[in-house]
């Protein structure tokens, strides 16, 4: 018995031990945010990388999630005669909750693991240890840029994934399935509402600090050469993706 709580208390430490590192890196990164000097150069370079190059899964993602949404919908909604509200769900699914949530996790996937990734490459073959060599400060070179590329992209990703897949569920509804596209236009518009679209921005502003977060976090913390930097990679998308989903329902019972 003495063995199980063992077990449970050195993990219940680890996690504390994590949980306040993590929090740690994220004030020192908010802090060495606003003092100088701005390397202009390397955020946009990092912008390009986040946002530029995320656009077509995100678009891609978005498209076919507002496909799917107005197929089953519209199959559903056909038994009790409301076919005429498949537009407001296809655009408050979208812009509330699938939107910001399937742009996290899809760039967690891509640009969380490059990140962990890279910066593990530099961890292990000492190039971090060679910055502080430098007097220069690794967060504020390394991880401030990456933290604002992915606070100012994500909310622009999510607005591309909603629109393209309201877009979708439209041509899916009018094209495919025959609804009138007055009425559902008008609907989209009645039940739409500014306040799900900001919400639904805020959480991408919290799902993009998530991602750049964690993902230089592991990679600051990886150890064990090339395997190191695999595992550090392997937990950095598994953990930015769980945040996202417990902080996408945090986030949704505080606000509605």
């Amino acid at each position: 018995m003495s063995g199980f709580f063992d077990f449970i208390g050195f993990w219940v430490l680890r996690f504390l031990d994590e949980s306040g590192r993590v929090t740690i890196l994220f004030f020192k990164t908010v802090s060495l945010t606003f003092r100088p000097p701005f390397d202009i150069r390397n955020l946009l370079k990092q912008i390009e990388q986040v946002g530029v190059s995320s656009i077509p899964v995100v678009l891609i993602t978005g498209a076919f999630t507002g496909m799917v949404l107005a197929l089953q919908s519209y199959t559903g909604f056909k038994r009790f005669n409301a076919e005429a509200f498949v537009g407001t769900v296809v655009a408050l699914s979208m812009t509330r909750e699938l939107g910001p949530v399937l742009s996290g996790l899809m760039v967690s996937g891509r640009v969380g693991s490059a990140m962990a990734a890279e910066l593990g490459t530099m961890q292990v073959t000492e190039q971090i240890d060679a910055l502080y060599t430098l007097a220069t400060n690794p967060i504020k070179y390394l991880i401030v840029p990456r933290f604002l590329a992915s606070l100012i992209v994500l909310p622009i990703l999510t607005i591309f994934a909603d629109v393209v897949g309201m877009l979708g569920g439209y041509v899916i509804s009018v094209f495919l399935l025959g609804s009138n596209p007055t009425i559902y236009a008008r609907r989209t518009y009645d039940y739409l509402h500014l306040d799900d679209i900001y919400i639904g921005l805020f959480k991408a502003c919290v799902f993009g600090m998530i991602i750049a977060i964690i993902g230089c976090y592991q990679g600051f913390n990886a150890q064990g050469g090339a395997e190191g930097v695999g595992k550090a990679t392997t937990r950095a998308v598994v953990l930015s993706s769980l945040l996202i989903l417990i902080a996408n329902y945090f986030i949704t019972a505080l606000f509605f």
